[in-house]
């Protein structure tokens, strides 16, 4: 079973549920953890909620397994200047929970801002109270692994391709409307965030990060 929240050190207490959706302490504690890591307060106590083979996945990334996904969260210490979360909301209790999630950012050095809205499923194993997956859908969707599921109607929105375009200019990648590509962009980036990301190796450095 999960740790309370208090001794992993989660900061994220106050969850807000839509009607008639209650969470139990279990809940409770893997959703608080889960906004702290999309606040930019990631800390190994917190991932400790997580399986060694569990997997996050956005519109850009893949990661799969500790070495990948652990990165992913201290990366965000780095990237952005700022991190506020405008809006949260769970809307199901069952597994995944669901949340509607909607965060600015500030990318550091450019001050580029962004605003994402998704959708984050979390799903975990009841038994052991650990993370299994993390999916972040920004604009509830996820890049889907077959162009032939791409409609003629997004194809033709304009609007549609400036908000994939402006996500991928956003994180410094180049932007290929290819499923192949886009996949292959997605695995690339799981391996080497790492790659440019140090992940505290104890408690002890995490924290001198701040992330205690």
């Amino acid at each position: 079973m999960a740790s309370a929240g208090s001794d992993l050190g989660i900061e994220n207490t106050n969850i807000k549920t839509a009607t008639g959706v209650t969470l139990d302490e279990q809940q409770k504690t893997l959703v608080g953890s889960v906004l702290d890591l999309f606040a930019g307060r990631p800390s190994l106590k917190k991932l400790s909620l997580w399986d060694d083979n569990a997997v996050f996945e956005d519109n850009i990334t893949i990661a799969t397994g500790r070495k990948q996904f652990e990165p992913q969260w201290y990366g965000l210490q780095t990237a952005f200047s700022e991190i506020e979360r405008l809006h949260h909301e769970v809307v199901t209790a069952g597994n995944p929970i669901g949340m509607d999630l909607k965060t600015r950012y500030v990318t550091k050095g450019i001050n580029k801002e962004q605003t994402i809205e998704s959708r984050v499923n979390i799903f975990y194993d009841k038994s052991t109270g650990k993370i299994t997956k993390v999916q972040d859908k920004w604009g509830g969707e996820l890049p889907d692994s077959s162009f032939k599921n791409v409609s003629i109607e997004q194809l033709f929105d304009p609007w549609w391709w400036v908000h994939y375009g402006e996500g991928w200019i956003w994180w410094i990648w180049s932007f290929t409307w290819d499923t192949w590509w886009w996949q292959a962009m997605r695995n690339l980036n799981s391996v080497s965030v790492p790659k440019m990301v140090g992940v505290p190796k104890n408690d002890e450095e995490d924290a001198k990060r701040g992330n205690q």
